[in-house]
């Protein structure tokens, strides 16, 4: 693919953790601005120039960074206009609550021992006791005095371990004119409990919320499963995938009448994977729940299957050990044989892959996928029409300060999967560490803006700066 070199203009500099970046149309306003949502809890927006406080919910969320050295996948996750924002003033929030901090769900760190079954097998017990923390849904209303309230919470959702939360996990779909929930698979490692594959969980989805239908249930229940949600609630959801790690959000193309979703699924230890799709078909929570009652298979012609915990991408889910008489070797062994196997067949198959280690002089090795965005804008004509991805940093040990990696591919005109190819940026961070956090675009992607942060540490503040990608 051809190489390509951008440049990166910085718009902030010193903010928290970016965890969502995309542009709105105030109420009254006639121009896009660009806003912020940080993992922190703040909402700000550049009006002329000058960074503005949206919304600061920093009270709200739970406390990060107390354990694991400063590094946390909680917080605020989440945040999407409606489409109809300039007229309504109707905005969506998804982040981890305060006071939730629970036990979790499996006292050890999990990884899965074929030679032992019960390994194999876990299940999640005493939910109500036996969790890390709370995550919630909320649509807010920008009010004509110009002040956030919160309208009504959509969804509480407990949540087994602290990490795979999913980022930047509230989008639009301009295809239906629902709101896109991504939902990690619990966390942990591996997915111990099966998650991801199993229908009635709502970890390790993506998940379609009718905004449309105006429920208000007064203090909603905390569940984990789609069968504990009132009917109403259950009434306003469909499920577009499953099989899902975690994600960076969604990603829409308009291609002529019809849209390209792009995906990505972060990795276990063996490789990243960005999955595109046009038709689907997503299957309502209410015929989930009908089928699970009758104990029956739900028609899965059409949805879309990631594959996770059997593949990991497009490889089946690896454990990988040092060879004991060769320590510059390892050893991969399948971690989920027969989930493999049952899944082989029913899953997506990704568009690209990148892995943590390849020999490849033209590639890198990857860490953790943060971003997926479509480009459809013309100043950039290498780029135009593609999708760009970002990692949060090269996976070399030997690199010191650590450097995140942007890159892209494309669709091909067959759908077979592509290749990709690292982009260039002409930046200079100095002796700064500089991972990459985050890729949002405006309205229409036609601009592109890259979150960079000089710690892995949510502790460390004021780490940040948001670019604009340019030619």
């Amino acid at each position: 693919m051809r190489k390509i070199k951008v440049g990166l203009r910085p718009i902030v500099n010193n903010i928290n953790l970016p965890t969502v970046l995309k542009t709105t149309i105030l109420p009254g306003d006639s121009i896009e601005r660009l806003f912020i949502a940080t993992q922190v809890g703040e909402i700000l927006y550049i009006g002329n120039g000058v960074i503005r406080t949206f919304l600061d919910i920093r009270l709200r969320i739970i406390k990060l960074g107390v354990s694991g050295g400063g590094y946390d996948e909680r917080g605020l996750l989440g945040l999407a206009f409606h489409p109809d924002f300039y007229n309504n003033g109707l905005f969506y929030l998804h982040y981890s609550v305060a006071g939730t901090q629970g036990p979790g769900a499996h006292p050890e760190p999990f990884e899965p021992n074929p030679c032992d079954p019960i390994t194999l097998t876990l299940r999640w017990i005493n939910r109500e006791t036996q969790y890390d923390h709370i995550d919630t849904v909320e649509e807010w209303i920008l009010q004509s005095s110009g002040q956030p309230q919160k309208r009504r919470t959509l969804l509480n959702l407990r949540r087994p371990f602290s990490n795979h939360n999913g980022v930047n996990s509230l989008n639009f779909s301009p295809e239906t004119g629902k709101l896109v929930l991504t939902t990690g698979d619990g966390g942990s490692g591996y997915d111990p409990f099966n998650l991801s594959q199993n229908d009635m969980e709502i970890a390790g989805k993506i998940i379609e919320i009718d905004v449309g239908k105006n429920t208000f249930i007064y203090n909603p229940p905390v569940v984990t499963r789609f069968n504990e949600l009132p009917v109403p609630t259950q009434e306003t959801l469909t499920v577009i995938a499953k099989g899902v790690r975690n994600i960076p959000g969604i990603s829409f193309q308009r291609i002529y009448n019809q849209y390209i979703k792009y995906i990505g699924n972060v990795g276990q230890d063996l490789v990243e994977s960005i999955f595109s799709f046009i038709h689907y078909k997503p299957i309502p929570v209410t015929q989930l729940v009908q089928t699970s009652l009758m104990k029956a298979e739900p028609d899965q012609e059409g949805f879309i299957n990631l594959g996770w915990r059997g593949w990991e991408g497009a490889f089946p889910a690896s454990i990988i050990r040092g060879c004991s008489a060769n320590p510059t070797l390892d050893e991969k062994t399948i971690a989920y044989y027969n989930e493999a196997i049952k899944t082989s067949l029913r899953r997506l198959q990704p568009l690209t892959s990148y892995f943590h280690k390849d020999p490849q002089p033209d590639k890198f090795g990857g860490t953790a996928l943060t971003g997926v965005q479509a480009y459809m804008g013309n100043r950039i004509p290498d780029l135009t029409g593609s999708v760009m991805f970002t990692d949060l940093a090269r996976h070399e040990e030997s690199q010191s300060p650590g450097r995140g990696v942007l890159a892209y591919t494309k669709v091909r005109t067959d759908g077979k999967p592509n290749d990709f190819s690292v982009i260039q940026t002409d930046y200079n961070f100095g002796s700064r560490s500089a991972y990459y956090v985050n890729l949002g675009s405006n309205m229409d992607q036609t601009r592109l803006y890259l979150g960079v942060y000089g710690s892995m540490n949510v502790t460390d503040v004021n780490e940040g700066t948001v670019f604009e990608i340019v030619p």
